[in-house]
């Protein structure tokens, strides 16, 4: 399988073969993408959209030493090599190129140009995008350079150790690794190297006047306002005592504001739901610790006001990775970093993080949280309010009786909360790039019968089935957002005769509820099958019935 990716991209044969240059000029750019992004293969001699070859495509050596040294020819700081020829699964021949990430210079075309891979497409790279590669190439070796000022000798013996239990008292790691030796698992996890600490070893194992000599050390500022927008409590975190984790630890057990909670009727009892879930918290402060750029000057704020929690952490997002394409992208910044929170218990597995928060803001119907992004830090602004109590029922009930994935419970999340959605925008919200995979993803829920399906194409309208409604016993307002459409059709009808000459707009005032776009579809409709005839012009149009 040859299935293309951030990574992988496929090219036809024909491309290079019928000697046009703009054929070139396309495999140079994508190399280029690689090289300015982690590296990867060209397989050339696969069609785009395939997974094989042509059964019978023939490929020879000289083609393969041509397209490599013109390709070199096109490309600055690029470092490109050819496989032999490759027989695929069903006998035809293709060969890949491979280009390695170009780690400390940005790589361009010969002709000045300069390109980044983002998903599975290559962009031009403009100059906001350039000062952040620039950025990017600095965070790659951060994590690995070593203190040489820093020696084993110099490190207490008990923050090995300590640090070497908690890994071993992990359920994500191997014995293989659990069987090492102290200095053997600090070395596995990149903290020593050559017998000296790498900078990430002293973020973890060094003392406080250690990590104070780090260029641009782990320091936290939290900070609550109040409703004129004063400062209320400060709480610092900037004298480097303690390592990632115990510093996680600290803010939950210290950030009070962050666990007040709303509540509600529930029967004979009382629900509680938290401003902010403990799991939105800690994805959000990982995301903040781990993701962060250490090559910056700036401190990670955590500001809490009376309906919002901002983090801002320093650099932007890495390289690929936009609000736009966050849920679906998998890209690491301090992946070593990023190793350790996983194995010690701290972090879902790679890429899960965003794809949590929404699962939790789904089933707490609170706003997704929002991005703001620039070159040199990042801010995540999560809201505490709850869109729909009511809605909560409805979830909580289905969760207990279907078994719902957690992608689909951010689906209903979602339709629950606008009550009808069209495959327009459940496609932007949940950062689907095609239709197929809409109904990939949502086929599960149409097929049990708990989403109701409407329309075909980009017409579709998904609504919750209104049975799991009134069995979920929940006191949710009856709305005419999903009235049946030969119900507004009668209902439009019953207007026009009592408001003859009546624009669209009109009408909508008199029927809030039912939604704009419904009701505009639904008098072209009549006035095509000549039941409504119209008056004047654009904006003056007015209708009546015939």
């Amino acid at each position: 399988m040859n299935s293309e990716s951030t990574t992988c991209e496929n090219k036809s044969i024909l491309k290079i073969r019928s000697g046009n240059k703009n054929g070139f000029a396309s495999l140079a750019q994508t190399c280029v993408a690689f090289a300015n992004t982690k590296g990867g293969t060209i397989n050339i001699g696969i069609e785009d959209g395939k997974d094989l070859p042509p059964e019978n495509q023939q490929i020879n050596i000289e083609e393969i030493n041509d397209t490599l040294k013109i390709v070199r020819d096109k490309c600055v700081s690029v470092a490109i090599t050819a496989s032999e020829i490759l027989i695929a699964l069903n006998g035809g021949q293709y060969f890949s190129l491979y280009i390695l990430p170009s780690v400390k210079t940005i790589a361009s075309t010969s002709d000045g140009k300069y390109f980044i891979r983002i998903g599975e497409q290559t962009k031009p790279c403009y100059a906001e995008d350039l000062i952040h590669l620039v950025a990017e190439k600095d965070n790659f070796q951060w994590e690995l350079q070593p203190r040489k000022t820093i020696a084993i000798n110099q490190l207490l013996s008990e923050k090995i150790a300590q640090f070497s239990e908690e890994i071993r008292a992990s359920d994500r790691v191997s014995k293989y690794v659990k069987n090492f030796t102290d200095l053997e698992i600090a070395e596995y996890y990149m903290l020593i190297q050559d017998g000296v600490l790498t900078n990430l070893g002293v973020l973890w194992l060094g003392s406080p006047q250690q990590r104070a000599r780090l260029s641009y050390p782990l320091t936290i500022q939290y900070i609550v306002y109040n409703d004129l927008d004063e400062k209320v409590n400060k709480l610092e975190w900037r004298d480097n005592r303690l390592n990632p984790k115990e510093l996680l630890l600290d803010i939950e057990k210290k950030a009070i504001e962050l666990t007040y909670y709303h509540e509600f009727p529930n029967g004979l009892f009382r629900k509680k739901i938290r401003h902010y879930d403990q799991r939105v918290i800690r994805e959000l402060l990982i995301n903040a610790i781990a993701h962060r750029s250490y090559t910056i000057s700036q401190d990670i704020f955590i500001e809490v006001y009376p309906s919002e929690l901002h983090i801002s952490s320093p650099g932007g997002l890495p390289t690929g990775v936009t609000a736009h394409n966050i849920l679906h992208k998998r890209v690491r910044r301090n992946s070593y970093m990023i190793r350790i929170l996983h194995d010690l218990g701290l972090m879902e597995g790679e890429g899960s993080g965003y794809d949590k928060i929404y699962e939790v803001d789904s089933r707490d119907t609170k706003p997704f949280p929002q991005l703001i992004c620039e070159f040199d830090f990042t801010k995540v602004i999560q809201s505490s309010k709850i869109l729909n109590a009511e809605a909560i029922v409805i979830l909580d009930y289905i969760d207990r009786n279907y078994q719902i994935k957690p992608f689909e419970l951010i689906v209903l999340g979602i339709i629950v909360r606008e009550e009808k959605v069209n495959a327009m925008m459940l496609k932007k919200a949940l950062q689907l790039t095609d239709d197929q995979r809409l109904n990939e993803k949502l086929a599960n829920l149409v097929e049990e019968k708990i989403l109701l399906k409407r329309g075909s194409k980009k017409a579709t309208i998904y609504l919750l089935n209104p049975i799991l409604i009134a069995n979920s016993h929940s006191n949710i307002k009856t709305t005419l957002k999903t009235i049946e459409p030969h119900v507004l059709v009668a209902l439009v009808k019953q207007d026009l005769v009592r408001n003859p000459n009546s624009k669209i707009i009109d009408v909508h005032h008199r029927l809030k509820d039912v939604d704009f776009n419904d009701i505009r579809k639904c008098i072209y409709s009549l006035k095509k099958e000549g039941i409504v005839l119209s008056k004047g012009a654009r904006k003056n149009m007015a209708y009546s019935l015939a």
